[in-house]
């Protein structure tokens, strides 16, 4: 009893602390009687009367967590709260308010009495290997639900294993020094190991997405603000569909809105929604900036929206979206000349829309023959190129645009305002100043932010310092970030440059289920982007961001189709960088992107569904896995190796016999074999005898004289054992089969370990 409570009071503050962060002001008191409720069991001296306490202290948990006095009694009404409430785990966010959410609080308090008691009674009957079971998937479990303080709370979870192990051990507490040393070397080698980006890939086994929702689907308020903000991102619980689209295998951004205005490196909306009849079947688009392309139908991709789980009042669509048939469900819709659709109220899971979108797909090539030749609002109101509220820096290809800029940072009544970003702009000069092209700019802004520059995609960046704006740190200082870090940086240095370009807001292509023929986009596809504006092409999107890539045409570096070599020849060419060959290095042709080892792979395009193909294993984890085991082995023969050799660390003949029955006492219980410890010198050698048919009476004898003989014959009878000891081993070593010696060396029987 004593071994049992101590385990559980190991055991309950970490299932306490794992199960109570999913909710906003937890309450203590309440766990901790739940927790003291799970104890109860224990003092029942019968193994009947154990299993009454079990069933009434159940009853109690589920009445007091559910706050069903005086209806307690009745089993009916704590299956069914705690039905309601394991359901509603796949409505609300969490973590989640208890008060709101009483349901969902007393399925938590439930959790934690469950795998409480578990503990409680494997520990009572010294299971060690369930008492683990049961710590795992009580600590584990919460832990895929909110994700933080997951190697502490790893680290945690190992200690309290190996603890509760050697607590409930047979026998007296003997050999804990050398428990504690080897979890303490377990430990340092699993914080080591979890620190190598290999972990930080897919899992073998993703069981923490295994869905056993069975209740009709409700709609979870899954809304965005676009305007960026710069904050560490962070995602909470499993993965939400937000919506479907019907549509071809191309891979497609999904553009919600776009962000034209900028003020100290803040990108926010800036629209102007206005209606169109019903039917019109014009482009959207500002006058002046549409390509004649884009007016040809006949070029338009077409997609089918199915909302799951958006509520927004933007209407995604692929790539540049250039016409909409919301239809009745969807009501009244505004547009944008930017190309937003903004409905009156927002979307509603179930509501369907038609979409057609413009994606060209230009070759490198086409794209630097593109000139710099401007119109409509980027000539007459200087929109697409401004860099702070009514400051308009001159546009590509002008006479005298260097220093004009420069200008802007010295001699200009508002510089102060302008200063800041010195260093983006000196950045942009040094890897796209050189630029005969406004594609030749873009691409290698593109190529730098994803390979060239040392960037790394990082979900929870360094925050700068105070009074340093957000863009400027990471471009200068930190180059950590997430979309909105690179693609607001390179659509301000485009804007440097004197070239028109925007962020687009949305999300990534998703999941393709061929099956279906339609893409699957989650809440985590939520990505920014920048589109640049090409005179006979329109708007084009680039993503800067390393690790991303979806776009099907082949002049992006995020896409999966990037012509490496034509692009390297357009920037060498005439129409490319002044100087490439001597930033091609710096713009990192060939290499891979970086991204950090805390968050999610970030890759291509995925496809799911029966028919999706198969992707080789991911070995990384493997082999780390393997590297690992092999070193435990080695620490482990290591370690009976030198407590053998620390015995015979004597001249003694008695302590040698001693020594001498204490290996062969190991090798057997090594072998799996019941050897009580009173066991002599000449039984040991006769159970050698029945179980092995190796000769061993030489060696009792010889033992024996060593042992208890005269002291004068005594060292004579040493050296004959230890020559006898070792015939026998060798003798041993014939007759066990290679399995069975993996066995020895593996147990930790003779180590007091088991």
């Amino acid at each position: 009893m004593p071994r049992a409570l101590l385990v559980v009071a190991l055991a309950a503050p970490l299932l306490a602390w794992s199960w109570l962060r999913l909710e906003d002001g937890a309450d203590a008191g309440v766990a901790a009687l739940l927790i003291l409720l799970a104890l109860l069991p224990l003092l029942a001296p019968t193994r009947r009367l154990r299993a009454v306490a079990v069933l009434l202290a159940s009853l109690a948990a589920g009445a007091i967590a559910f706050d069903l006095v005086p209806s307690w009694a009745l089993p009916g009404h704590v299956l069914g709260h705690f039905g309601d409430g394991f359901l509603e785990f796949y409505d609300v966010q969490i973590p989640f308010d208890p008060s709101a959410h009483p349901r969902m609080h007393g399925v938590l308090l439930l959790a934690l009495f469950a795998f409480t008691l578990c503990v409680a009674l494997a520990a009572a009957a010294r299971r060690p290997g369930l008492v683990a079971l049961a710590l795992v998937v009580g600590v584990g479990w919460p832990g895929t639900l909110l994700p933080g303080h997951d190697l502490l709370r790893g680290a945690l979870l190992l200690i309290a294993v190996l603890a509760t192990t050697s607590l409930l051990r047979p026998g007296p507490l003997r050999g804990l020094g050398v428990a504690a040393a080897a979890g303490t070397l377990i430990v340092t080698g699993a914080l080591v190991a979890s620190g190598s980006p290999a972990l930080a890939k897919r899992a073998f086994l993703d069981w923490q997405h295994w869905d056993l929702y069975t209740k009709p689907a409700k709609p979870v308020d899954v809304a965005y603000v676009w305007d960026s903000s710069y904050r560490p991102l962070d995602f909470q619980g499993k993965p939400t569909t937000v919506f479907r689209v019907k549509a071809g295998p191309q891979p497609h951004y999904w553009r919600s809105s776009v962000l034209n205005a900028v003020e100290d490196g803040r990108w926010f909306e800036e629209l102007a929604p206005e209606f169109r009849l019903p039917g019109d079947l014009t482009p959207i688009g500002e006058p002046g900036m549409i390509p004649p392309r884009e007016k040809q139908p006949g070029r338009w991709e077409h997609e089918v929206v199915t909302i799951e789980a958006l509520r927004d009042n933007r209407l995604p669509g692929g790539s540049v979206p250039v016409n909409y048939q919301p239809g009745a469900s969807v009501g009244t819709v505004q547009y944008d000349p930017s190309g937003v659709a903004y409905a009156s109220d927002p979307l509603s899971r179930g509501e369907t829309y038609q979409v057609s979108s413009y994606s060209p797909t230009p070759t490198p090539a086409q794209l630097a023959r593109s000139k710099p030749v401007y119109s409509g609002p980027i000539v007459e109101s200087s929109k697409y190129r401004e860099v702070q509220p009514r400051v308009y820096p001159p546009l590509f290809g002008r006479p005298g645009r260097v220093e004009q800029v420069n200008y802007l940072f010295t001699g200009y009544a508002r510089r102060d305002q302008l200063r800041p970003f010195r260093q983006l702009y000196r950045d942009a000069l040094r890897v796209a100043g050189g630029a005969r092209s406004p594609y030749a700019a873009a691409v290698a802004l593109e190529q730098w932010f994803r390979f060239g520059g040392g960037f790394v995609y990082d979900q929870h960046p360094p925050q700068p310092p105070a009074g340093v704006r957000a863009l400027e740190d990471f471009v200068a200082r930190t180059k950590r970030g997430y979309c909105q870090h690179f693609a607001g940086a390179m659509a301000l240095m485009l804007r440097y440059l004197g070239i028109p370009s925007r962020v687009a807001v949305g999300f990534a292509s998703g999941h393709y289920d061929p099956g279906r023929g339609e893409w699957i986009v989650s809440d985590r596809d939520a990505h920014m982007w920048v589109e640049v504006w090409f005179r006979g092409w329109g708007w084009l999107p680039f993503d800067p961001t390393p690790g991303r890539g979806g776009l099907a045409g082949r002049y992006s570096a995020s896409s999966p189709s990037f012509d490496v070599g034509a692009v390297a020849g357009v920037l060498a060419g005439r129409e490319g960088l002044s100087r490439f060959s001597s930033l091609a290095g710096a713009l990192g042709f060939g290499e891979k992107p970086r991204t950090s080892p805390d968050v999610p792979e970030l890759g291509a395009t995925q496809s799911v569904g029966p028919n999706a193909p198969h992707h080789g294993r991911d070995w990384g984890i493997l082999r780390l896995l393997l590297i690992g085991l092999a070193g435990a082995i080695v620490v482990l023969a290591l370690a009976k190796l030198v407590h053998r050799g620390l015995r015979f660390a004597t001249r003694d003949p008695r302590r040698l016999a001693a020594a001498c029955r204490k290996e062969l006492r190991d090798f057997l219980l090594d072998q799996g074999l019941e050897v009580p410890p009173s066991a002599t010198l000449r039984e040991l050698a006769q159970l050698v005898e029945q179980e092995y048919s190796v000769e061993a009476r030489a060696f009792g004898l010889h033992a024996t004289a060593a042992r208890f003989g005269p002291r004068r014959s005594a060292g004579e009878a040493a050296r004959a054992m230890r020559r006898d000891l070792r015939a026998v081993r060798r003798g041993l070593r014939r007759e066990l089969t290679p399995g069975e010696r993996l066995r020895g060396l593996l147990s930790l029987r003779s180590l007091g370990l088991a």
